[in-house]
């Protein structure tokens, strides 16, 4: 079954239009605690989650950012896998509702993320997380938030990010989606084409590290990392050579390619796949946060 992309996205925003904020806020997730955060960007909307049947104590944190090609999305769409993560993990979750394009272009949702982690710094004791502990990570599009932040983090020196979870990510905007067609049914070239366009102000964008990892002239530094592609997405060359240039540069990184899949197969399947991924993104947190 094809799915068009396009058409879904323009149908998201053109629904925002019609919503009072410019943005659709869904109902809060079940076991999620809604707060609302300052940042550059505005009040940002965040849920956290809290592993259940575990004591009180300063949890490990980990700040989870949706897919959706910048364009489409909310942190609700992640609650079952922040709960299942807070379990499994021992952690705590912060998801993050970052604003969308096209109404806000690069760089405004990484900055707010970026933001968002500073203030889960800055409130670390009321909301019961240790910052030396904590990790970053998303699926899609939030894997490029995620893998952003963490170079605007080594760049600004604020806070430490001891791990990023990066689930098939794009990691280079500037390549010509139609020079790798894969059969993907979800991530077509033209919805590649159309997820950037509505995303970037003007294609000099593309050439950022912060939104093209990939062409970051110095790696060292970052933090350990788990990448994991699908063998039929368009951009699973985009995690290869991230995982190997992040190797290269003395990063500890944890590579997975999963056979037989597509883009967000985490989220759409198949199932047997998408556990086992999810086993090894949990997992790994573990042994991060077990470190410190």
């Amino acid at each position: 079954m094809a799915f068009d992309m396009v058409k879904i996205a323009a149908a998201a925003i053109a629904a925002r239009s019609g919503c009072a904020a410019g943005r659709l806020r869904s109902a809060l997730a079940g076991g999620a605690e809604e707060r609302i955060v300052r940042t550059g960007a505005g009040d940002t909307r965040v849920l956290l989650y809290r592993p259940a049947g575990q004591a009180r104590r300063p949890w490990p944190v980990f700040v989870s950012l949706h897919g959706g090609g910048f364009v489409m999305g909310s942190a609700d769409d992640d609650d079952v896998w922040c709960r299942r993560i807070a379990d499994a993990a021992g952690c705590a979750v912060v998801s993050v509702d970052y604003r969308l394009a096209p109404e806000h272009k690069f760089p405004v949702a990484l900055e707010e993320c970026y933001d968002v982690v500073k203030w889960v710094c800055a409130e670390a004791a009321g909301l019961g997380v240790d910052p030396g502990r904590m990790a970053v990570g998303g699926h899609s599009a939030g894997g490029n938030l995620a893998a952003g932040l963490c170079l605007l983090a080594k760049e600004r020196r604020e806070f430490s990010v001891v791990y990023q979870v990066l689930d098939y990510p794009p990691l280079d905007l500037t390549v010509d989606p139609y020079a790798t067609v894969t059969g993907d049914k979800l991530l077509t070239p033209a919805t590649r084409e159309f997820f950037t366009a509505c995303y970037v102000r003007t294609p000099e964008d593309t050439r950022s590290p912060l939104l093209s990892p990939l062409l970051a002239a110095d790696l060292s530094g970052l933090p350990a990392a788990l990448v994991i592609t699908a063998e039929h997405d368009p951009i699973r060359g985009d995690g290869e050579r991230y995982a190997a240039r992040l190797e290269a540069a003395g990063v500890e990184v944890t590579y997975r390619m999963f056979a037989g899949c597509m883009h967000a197969f985490t989220h759409f399947g198949p199932e047997e796949a998408a556990l086992a991924a999810w086993d090894l993104i949990e997992d790994r947190l573990r042994a991060a946060f077990a470190k410190g």
